[in-house]
């Protein structure tokens, strides 16, 4: 970009700096969930809808494309520019719940399911409940008119909208919600406000016009305009914010939009029903429909087969010789147990009558109804993730009337052999004719592209002459621009093209998307996947990963740190040496020193990448000796190191901070950042050892404290710490603990692995390993830790022993909720309780159990809507405290909204990290339980000091 181009946006936002063009910011935002890209010239990030004003008027005067990107979900290339690209997820995040629940109003950056978060107290949800619903935005729903699985054509975006706020490309801003609306946009925009009253009549007056559009917009669609608000609404301000939706940011930026919500039924019974073939299945649908099914989902006889390699499948698919087979997923919801009772017994009368090929039941059991989604969903991650290294995933969706959807899969799999498409699964939404397919290929050679061509344009004659549309969820997009001619014909074509001018006369907002002439268009900007490392080249791009992500605000999110990493690998593919140097450049900060490796994103991720496990790979290559020779030392005198660690935290506050911070901060700047940490004021004095006298009975488990609590001792002095804590109550449960001999020179190893640095994990794991197996008495005792990423760390260390006698982990918590609880008498409670779950806690599962023990704690407890990683990480969150300060920016407001009783989590350095974001003092929740079962002197009834303290 010219040094004026780029001078005229960043006049147009208040910070400068959030305008980049740096070679690793164009490439780590450009991607999305497609299988196009385009390499913008500039990357923005808005700060309000002002600024977006701004900004499309600098598009406009400049001659240079502008494109709006939120979740980067779409799979059909809708956010894509060689132009500027406005990222408007970081700063639009308001949610306003209204009338009880009944509506709500958002901005785009928000996801549904922080939306349905909101609304859950009062009962409501979104209507659209696309499968994205973790990572897809309100910006991206509104631009794609989404839809999904139970909504259907009655409760989709479309439908659902009350009013919107726009910034149209002129930079008028337009509330169509406000009871001047209409005389606002006759004043500001008369060629607009009067060309919408004459496309609307053009259409009314025109029968066949009239016939397209009822039939099309019958069904699921998603392909051109939204042409039925010309028919659906009076008022031009009802017509123009009915055409935002779907018109996939070509006409303006959704600011703010209302919705009326629909009740969230609780209850709800799931079968999965099984045929001989896809016609049986389909000849049972309409039936189907009839006893109020909510959802009914469609999968082929590839499916089955792919589901059947499913860890957890059901034993119904399991059990299954799949030949011709199809089966439906249906599923009922209700708002009452016995509306859900009568629902289910309509569905079993007519389940007993269909010829099914295996036996089925229904299930209102969360873990079954668990597994029969896991197959469906399952389905995308199992074949997109088994393709071949260096290929591209193609995820598309088609619409047909019902009675046409058993053909029109038989005819797609015909298409399928024929142009030698293998694996192409079908599945989808059977009740709403709407099915998916997904074609993997490289689409980068002539005859990949031939075939590519070919295949699409049998497949569009197959699916326009069932009466269909080409587009049901998923947006026209670059991938059917070219066809929306061919499925409305010339006249309604031209009015979509003239609402396209009265939007934006300039031509500057998303071009190329929605419609093309060019009927080769949707062959062009195909992106490469050329392969990097075998533990992500399975990554599709689709984003779900960055909601979950601790660095998403301040550096790249997994998706990125992948796209960037094959964005290097093609620039010297293709002997660009200068990119591919800038790229790397700008890489090991932003993609591998502000990495938690917290393994959040793997939660996340649809293909079941840890991208942690790719950064650890390359902390490793990039290692120094003498990194490696200090942390080996580390490993075989870990005892020492954790007794010094502590030590200097006991010295440190009685020293002046200056004389602290000023040889901190050169050794910082010596050795580097991501070597020497930071100190800072809140940390805690250091701990004490953890070693313990053998005990006198028979131990019922052994105990493993973690180091960690012999660096950073607790957060209140008058404190006794997690250990103490832990040990005081299993004496009270009457529970005998086995501390291990030498306990304090042992190690989950989590330090090494995190670093990637393997010569001294593998040192650390010998001697815990051979600790813990004298110490289990060759396994027989369970092996319990009090800090939730050493738990986690520890169950690795014992999966890698090959030992034919394996040793148990567990939390401590999961052993209090079990072992401890029970035992205890009546006590008082404190008041509430903020509630930080970790990245270990979630991954291992734990959470409804850490949630049980806070509920022994605290009469209310409270998790911050916002919770995610604290990126605190080990020691990552003082090599980097930037990273922790980003990661927990939101949380910590919620936090202090709540003005809670208690602070908790189960793990000491995200203890350490959540009080310094928050300035409250975070304890780990079995001190905190320790602490309100303590005994009370005989007759006193007074409370010990640290729980008055806590109760003021």
């Amino acid at each position: 970009m010219s040094d004026a181009l780029l001078s005229a946006f960043r006049a147009a936002v208040a910070d400068p700096a959030q305008v980049r063009t740096r070679a690793l910011d164009l490439h780590a935002g450009a991607h999305d969930a497609s299988h196009f890209l385009l390499i913008p010239q500039a990357l923005v990030f808005a700060g309000n809808a002002d600024e977006v004003g701004r900004l499309l008027r600098a598009s406009a005067a400049q001659g240079v494309p502008l494109t709006f990107r939120s979740g980067g979900t779409s799979l059909s290339g809708q956010g894509l520019t060689d132009g500027v690209l406005v990222d408007v997820r970081r700063n639009f995040t308001t949610i306003e719940v209204l009338s009880g629940g009944a509506r709500v109003r958002v901005q785009p950056g928000v996801t549904i399911r922080a939306v349905n978060a909101a609304l859950m107290p009062f009962g409501r949800k979104l209507g659209p409940d696309p499968a994205s619903e973790s990572a897809c935005t309100i910006g991206g729903v509104v631009a794609n008119n989404s839809s999904g699985m139970a909504c259907g054509t009655v409760n989709n975006t479309y439908q659902t909208l009350e009013s919107l706020t726009v910034v149209l490309p002129s930079g008028t801003v337009v509330n169509t919600g406000a009871p001047d609306a209409d005389e606002r946009l006759r004043t500001l925009e008369p060629d607009l406000f009067n060309g919408l009253l004459r496309l609307s009549l053009r259409v009314r007056d025109n029968p066949t016009s009239v016939a397209t559009i009822q039939h099309q917009f019958s069904m699921k669609n998603t392909m051109g305009y939204g042409v039925n608000s010309l028919l659906d609404f009076d008022r031009p301000a009802d017509i123009l914010a009915h055409l935002i939706v779907g018109s996939e940011g070509t006409l303006g930026f959704v600011a703010e939009a209302v919705f009326r919500t629909i009740p969230r039924l609780a209850h709800v019974t799931t079968p999965l029903l099984v045929f001989s073939d896809l016609e049986a299945a389909n000849a049972a649908l309409p039936e189907l429909v009839d006893t109020g099914a909510a959802t009914l989902e469609l999968m082929d006889a590839l499916s089955l087969k792919v589901g059947q390699a499913l860890p957890g499948s059901p034993p119904v698919i399991l059990d299954l010789s799949v030949r011709d087979h199809a089966a439906l997923l249906v599923e009922y919801h209700a708002d009452s147990v016995e509306r859900l009772a009568e629902l289910q017994r309509v569905g079993v009368d007519l389940v007993n009558r269909l010829p099914l090929s295996a036996p089925s039941a229904f299930s209102s059991d969360a873990a079954a109804r668990a597994q029969l989604w896991h197959l469906r969903k399952g389905l995308y991650a199992a074949v997109a993730g088994a393709r071949r290294q260096g290929t591209t995933a193609l995820l598309e969706d088609v619409v047909v009337p019902v009675p046409a959807l058993g053909r029109t899969c038989i005819e797609l799999i015909k298409l399928f052999d024929k142009h030698s498409y293998r694996n192409s699964v079908i599945f989808g939404h059977a009740k709403d004719g709407n099915i998916h397919f997904m074609l993997t290929d490289g689409f980068g050679s002539k005859d990949e592209l031939d075939r590519y061509s070919a295949f699409t344009e049998d497949m569009v004659d197959v699916v326009l002459g069932e009466g269909g549309s080409l587009k049901a969820e998923h947006g026209t997009g670059r991938v059917m621009a070219p066809f929306v001619r061919r499925q409305y014909g010339d006249e309604l074509y031209d009015v979509m093209r003239q609402i396209k001018k009265l939007f934006d006369p300039a031509g500057m907002l998303n071009p190329g998307v929605l419609m093309d002439d060019d009927p080769k268009a949707h062959l062009r900007h195909i992106k490469s996947t050329p392969p990097v490392d075998g533990s992500v080249d399975r990554c599709v791009s689709c984003g779900y990963c960055e909601p979950v992500c601790p660095s998403r605000n301040i550096t790249l999110t997994p998706r990125q740190r992948i796209v960037t990493m094959r964005a290097i690998e093609q620039a010297r593919l293709d002997g660009d040496h200068t990119l591919a140097a800038d790229l790397e450049k700008d890489y090991e900060y932003a993609a591998v020193q502000t990495c938690a490796v917290d393994g959040m994103c793997q939660t996340a991720c649809p293909v079941n990448i840890n991208t942690a496990t790719l950064v650890k790979t390359l902390r490793t290559r990039q290692a120094k000796p003498i990194e490696k020779g200090l942390w080996g030392a580390a490993a075989k005198n870990w005892g020492a190191v954790t007794r010094i660690a502590g030590h200097a935290l006991n010295v440190i506050p009685n020293v002046p901070i200056g004389l602290v911070l000023g040889p901190d901060k050169l050794a910082r700047t010596v050795l580097g950042a991501d070597t020497v940490p930071l100190y800072s004021a809140e940390l805690p004095r250091g701990g004490s050892s953890r070693q313990r006298p053998a005990p006198n009975g028979q131990p019922q488990a052994v105990y493993f404290p973690a180091c960690v609590g012999t660096m950073f001792g607790p957060a209140l002095d008058s404190a006794p710490g997690i250990q103490k804590s832990f040990e005081l109550l299993c004496e009270r449960a009457g529970i005998t603990l086995l501390v291990p001999p030498g306990i304090d020179g042992l190690c989950c190893g989590t330090p090494w692995s995190s670093k990637g640095l393997a010569r001294g994990r593998a040192t650390m794991h010998r001697k815990t390993l051979a600790a813990l197996r004298l110490a289990t008495r060759d396994g027989e005792l369970p092996i319990v830790c009090d800090a939730s990423s050493c738990t986690e760390g520890l169950r690795q260390t014992v999966e890698g022993d090959t030992s034919d006698k394996p040793m148990t982990v567990l939390d401590s918590v999961e052993f209090a909720l079990t072992h401890i609880l029970p035992t205890l008498p009546d006590y008082p409670r404190l008041k509430s309780l903020a509630l930080h779950p970790t990245c270990s806690s979630t991954r291992m599962g734990i959470n409804a159990d850490l949630e049980q023990v806070a509920a022994g704690v605290a009469e209310s407890v409270q998790i911050p809507a916002s919770w995610g990683c604290c990126a605190f990480a080990g020691d990552r969150g003082m090599l980097h405290p930037e990273l922790t300060a980003s990661a927990t920016k939101e949380q910590a407001a919620e936090v202090a909204a709540m003005n809670a009783t208690a602070h908790a989590s189960c793990n000491r350095t995200c203890e350490l990290g959540m009080t310094r974001a928050t300035g409250e003092p975070y304890r780990h929740i079995l001190e905190l339980l320790e602490e309100v079962t303590r005994p009370r002197s005989a007759g006193s009834g007074s409370l010990t000091p640290e729980v008055a303290l806590e109760q003021r």
